[in-house]
């Protein structure tokens, strides 16, 4: 029996989604491990082997691939625990790190200060050398610049080393020059380029990505290489496999290149496995939203595809890679309930973490956070938290949330667990508004895809304030992120900058910028292992209106690229303008300018089974567990419901509202608004009464 195994790095629990090859599937949950998150993840494969009754030798012999997303790049950023990095950079520019885009964030907040650079100004040191924007040498390189740098570098201890010059872009031989320099004198030293990292215009944007690939490098490196030691020793002989943050999958060795491809690595997975199961459904628009313990994220797929942007940011540093358009913000099991000095109750970002964790853990934690609140509306089950092997403290979570909060807001104890479970749900609701309307689609017209071990409880609520009749929560929802990255591709990002007219498009320059990087992109996904059948290119054009400060990434058909259609991508370039914001210069005849050419090289993956046969399902009395009284939305009052056994094969039964269903690593809430139905896969369709008034049905499926 051979064996596929997902792994997610999470703040507060590190999940695991194992699938045999037959299609059985095993999830697990254990508390993640801050201080060296590798420990974590041998530990939760010690307990896999425990849980399907395997000998830890035989079971590591059969895993043929581990595909893992962390957050380790994503933590470094955000406790600004990175490494010591220099920057060596173009005469005269040292401060743009600095001076960013001269654009204040909040424009009208005279107070408002500039993040500070991951590179202070005495580690930003400048070479007399330039390069113009056609990539002609003004001045060139003297390599004898280069050694009282490497002398003062050695002198400040410094661990790693951007290297940005100005137009590297259209001719990187003065950046190659130095990183080869550099890496002979200093062979410990992490030592990255802006060509090597992001070969693209847009100097700021350039400089930041190749900052924060470097001030991660060695913090990225180390943890891989401490976790494929700890594989090792456990003799895992398979496939290791890194979730970027574009949705698709790479190996160590890129990762370590570029580490800055990591730094949305878990959320990333979330889209991919929403597009999955809303494929399932016969859905091509899906809303997938992810509340884990520390955070939620909420993301966008269209037309089976996962969004993606360039402007990314993590703790305010700009990274341009291109990634997954998620929003995430500081809402999570473990957000902690606050009171400003205005006496208003505030739910996060602040998050407990998996240590001291809720009040409820038992672990020393002492501020309330959202699972304590849950746990008060009884939505939780104090018994059953993981499946029972977290016992819950009910007695010393009501009297520190009384202590901290309801004496102090002068609200009974229901009245403060209340307040801070519609102040959270209310969050989350404007975090999905932020990756859809304001993206132009109205969240209405998408599959509602609920995941996390904390989503299911909130999500009523959520489409409550979106007007979304329904949601799904699909049968690994726990685990979602861990079930997304098996679902993955190898993917690789090339960028090249091309400014033009669009009128003065060079076919053979455009065609060869192409050929260029599909090239290399085929080359890369042959040498990991792709069959050339399999490798699949993906164009995409950044174009914006002649004068425009911004452009729009145009997704193109390949076959328009090679028949150089370029009347049918102004046609698309036109649609999607006005899609975006409401209007397009077509008439006006106004010019399209061409900034950047992209290409996406995909390596399909095989994919493992995740839906094995369903059991008979068992009769519905017989799944119900016990009666427990439970806070109602729309009452606004305690009440009792049914509590029924989410992990027993439901197949085809509904589960009339208000009701609870638990499973071992979450709780689906269900309020009196709604009924849930349960489908051939085991997947909550979870559906509002009046809309659905006869109940639902899935018109879409099989089309």
């Amino acid at each position: 029996m051979k064996y596929k195994l997902g792994i997610d790095v999470g703040g507060t629990f590190t999940d695991f989604i194992l699938i045999a090859d037959f299609g059985e599937t095993t999830i697990h949950k254990t508390l993640s491990t801050p201080e060296d998150p590798s420990i974590g993840v041998i530990g939760g494969i010690h307990d896999l082997a425990e849980i399907i009754g395997a000998e830890l030798p035989a079971f590591i012999n059969n895993i043929e691939t581990i595909v893992h997303g962390t957050t380790v790049a994503t933590n470094a950023l955000l406790t600004l625990k990175g490494a010591k990095t220099a920057l060596i950079t173009t005469k005269g520019v040292r401060d743009a790190l600095e001076m960013r885009r001269g654009i204040r964030e909040e424009q009208y907040n005279n107070h408002y200060r500039n993040v500070a650079p991951l590179i202070p100004r005495y580690l930003r040191l400048t070479v007399n050398e330039r390069i113009d924007a056609q990539g002609e040498i003004l001045i060139p390189l003297d390599e004898s610049e280069l050694i009282p740098i490497i002398e003062y570098l050695k002198a400040e201890k410094v661990e790693s080393i951007a290297v940005c010059f100005m137009h590297a872009y259209r001719n990187s031989v003065h950046e190659d020059i130095t990183v080869k320099f550099l890496r002979k004198q200093l062979p410990s030293c992490f030592i990255t380029s802006s060509a090597e990292t992001l070969p693209s215009v847009r100097f700021y944007e350039r400089v930041s990505t190749t900052a924060v690939n470097a001030y991660i490098g060695p913090v990225v490196a180390n943890y891989l290489n401490s976790l494929t030691r700890k594989l090792e020793d456990i003799n895992f002989a398979g496939t290791l496999l890194i979730m970027q943050s574009n949705g698709g999958v790479v190996t160590p060795d890129v990762v370590k290149k570029i580490p800055a491809v990591t730094v949305l690595s878990g959320p990333a997975a979330a889209p991919t496995a929403g597009a999955f199961y809303a494929g399932l459904m016969g859905y091509k628009d899906c809303i997938t939203i992810d509340m884990g313990g520390t955070s939620f994220d909420a993301s966008l797929v269209i037309d089976g595809q996962c969004v993606t942007s360039d402007e990314g940011s993590i703790n305010r540093y700009r990274i341009a890679l291109p990634s997954l358009d998620i929003v995430t913000i500081g809402a999570g099991g473990g957000s902690i309930g606050w009171i400003d000095s205005g006496g208003l109750l505030h739910m996060g970002p602040q998050s407990a973490g998996a240590s001291p964790g809720p009040i409820c853990y038992g672990k020393g934690g002492e501020l309330p956070a959202c699972t304590d609140a849950n746990l008060i509306l009884g939505y939780l089950n104090p018994n059953f938290f993981a499946g029972g092997k977290i016992k819950l403290d009910v007695e010393n979570t009501r009297k520190l949330m009384t202590e901290k909060l309801a004496e102090r807001l002068g609200l009974s104890l229901l009245e403060t667990a209340v307040g801070m479970f519609r102040i959270i749900n209310n969050n989350m609701a404007q975090g999905v508004r932020e990756v859809s309307i304001e993206r132009g689609y109205d969240p209405r017209e998408s599959l509602f895809i609920v995941a996390g071990g904390a989503g299911p409880i909130h999500a009523g609520e959520i489409c409550k304030e979106l007007e979304i009749p329904m949601f799904v929560v699909p049968s690994v929802a726990s685990i979602f992120c861990a079930a997304g990255m098996l679902l993955g591709d190898l993917k690789h990002d090339y960028i090249r900058s091309y400014i033009t007219p669009f009128s003065g498009i060079d076919r053979e320059v455009f065609m060869n910028l192409f050929d260029e990087m599909k090239h290399t992109g085929g080359e890369t996904l042959i040498k990991e292992g792709v069959s050339g059948d399999r490798i699949e290119f993906y164009p995409v054009l950044d174009l914006r209106y002649i004068g425009q400060y911004h452009e729009v990434q145009l997704p193109v058909l390949w076959d328009d690229i090679a028949s150089f259609n370029l009347d049918k991508i102004k046609e698309e370039f036109h649609k999607e303008h006005n899609r975006l914001f409401g209007y397009s210069l077509e008439e006006e005849g106004t010019e399209i300018e061409v900034i950047n050419i992209r290409l996406r090289a995909v390596g399909k993956m095989e994919k493992p089974k995740f839906l094995s046969e369903a059991a008979e399902p068992v009769p519905l009395p017989s799944a119900l567990k016990e009666k427990r009284k439970v806070y109602i939305p729309e009452s606004n009052r305690m009440q009792e419901v049914d509590v029924y056994d989410g992990d027993l094969p439901l197949y085809g039964h509904t589960i009339e509202g208000p009701a609870v269903i638990e499973q071992v690593n979450t709780s689906i809430f269900i309020s009196a608004d709604y009924d849930c139905r349960v489908d051939e896969w085991g997947s909550f369709i979870i559906y509002n009464k009046k809309v659905y008034p006869e109940g639902f049905r899935n018109d879409r499926k099989n089309n």
